[in-house]
């Protein structure tokens, strides 16, 4: 069974949500923000889909660090970032049988991916 990771209230989980949910895909929901996410988890999407990827530098959370934070990042300096801050994390993140791992939310990317 696919698991979406996220953040309840935030709008493009919502989209993600109903773009499932309308199309009758029965997943599993993680809530990072009240769950906490795994550092090995979030290693591995980190490692899949790359740190870059994974790191929402648009969001307010992050451009609220200090300079000091933004700046020289690595691999294993946005994990700690993320993991001491969540809402950091872009969001969706789609896990799907067979390893497929999808970040964001794109309507015609997941038709593609999840129906398969």
């Amino acid at each position: 069974m696919p698991t979406i990771y996220g953040i309840k209230n935030c709008d493009t989980m919502k989209k993600a949500r109903a773009w499932l949910d309308g199309r009758g895909i029965v997943y599993d929901f993680h809530d990072y923000k009240t769950a906490g996410i795994e550092k090995a988890k979030l290693e591995g999407w980190a490692k899949k889909a790359g740190w870059e990827t994974l790191l929402n530098t648009a969001g307010t959370t992050f451009r609220k660090l200090p300079d000091a934070d933004k700046a020289n990042l690595t691999g294993a300096k946005a994990v700690k970032l993320m993991l001491a801050q969540p809402a950091m994390i872009k969001r969706p993140v789609l896990e799907l049988g067979g390893g497929k791992l999808l970040v964001g939310f794109k309507p015609e990317q997941y038709e593609t991916i999840v129906r398969r």
